[in-house]
């Protein structure tokens, strides 16, 4: 069985930057276990599967030890990898996922737009050993449908944690935002997801369909710029509209391979 491989950074205009997700086009759905099998000889917090099925292109993602319902760069990485390798006519590229249909499509100079769907924040006692995973105690803590999200003061303090990924896994939750204005942009974070193989996922866009919102109510406007700051970084704009949060980045191709099992 020969598998095409794509490895894309996400949210960059330059490999080396971003989040890199291994992308790879199916013809057919091969077993779970295979897929699982992949994403963790890949070893990256994502790798991407599709099928396309008319219209729409059936989409799933795997850490290097689980599934995950929603994942923002590798499905931008997706859109990316048609939209070069495949039909470089089409203007955009829609995905069935567990977390409904998604679009990417094309935007401004090699840059894409991508919409997904918005996540509501609900003030959240902070579960237990949080304060002490992270090191220091948040101003705030959120409830964002699988995530818990810390509000911090300032970016300093953002970039200034060196979390215990030990005891921040053992928080029952997909993953850890932790988020505070930024100082070149709107606002700034980063994302720990231990409990699901990813100890800091360097670009995340799944978590800005929460920061988003979250920030667009308490600066007044609908349109943010955004920076998570991981080692690697990101940087994108994140536009509120309703129920939906659309990210604008760029992707660049890292690797072209195939995959034999």
């Amino acid at each position: 069985m020969k598998v095409p491989l794509f490895q894309v950074d996400a949210f960059t205009d330059v490999v080396f930057a971003g989040n890199p997700a291994a992308v790879c086009p199916l013809t057919a759905w091969p077993p779970d276990s295979v897929m699982q099998s992949i994403a963790a000889e890949n070893n990256l917090s994502e790798t991407a599967f599709f099928v396309a099925a008319g219209d729409v292109n059936e989409l799933r993602w795997f850490t290097p030890t689980t599934e995950v319902k929603l994942c923002g760069h590798a499905t931008l990485a997706s859109g990316h990898v048609i939209m070069t390798e495949f039909d470089a006519a089409a203007s955009s590229v829609r995905f069935s996922t567990r977390s409904g249909q998604l679009v990417v499509s094309r935007g401004d100079a090699q840059g894409y737009r991508m919409d997904l769907p918005a996540q509501a924040s609900s003030p959240a006692d902070a579960p237990e050993g949080l304060a002490a995973a992270l090191g220091m105690e948040p101003k705030a803590v959120w409830r964002a449908g699988e995530d818990y999200l810390c509000e911090l003061d300032s970016a300093s303090e953002v970039v200034g944690l060196r979390p215990a990924m030990d005891a921040l896994a053992s928080v029952a939750a997909r993953g850890i935002i932790v988020t505070a204005p930024g100082e070149e942009t709107d606002f700034c974070s980063r994302f720990f997801g231990p409990a699901v193989g990813v100890p800091e996922d360097p670009v995340t866009g799944s978590a800005h369909c929460a920061l988003a919102p979250f920030w667009a109510e308490r600066l007044g406007k609908s349109r943010l710029t955004a920076a998570q700051l991981s080692r690697r970084g990101g940087r994108l704009v994140a536009e509120v509209a309703g129920a939906r949060v659309i990210l604008e980045a760029g992707c660049a191709t890292y690797l072209r391979g195939t995959i034999e099992i």
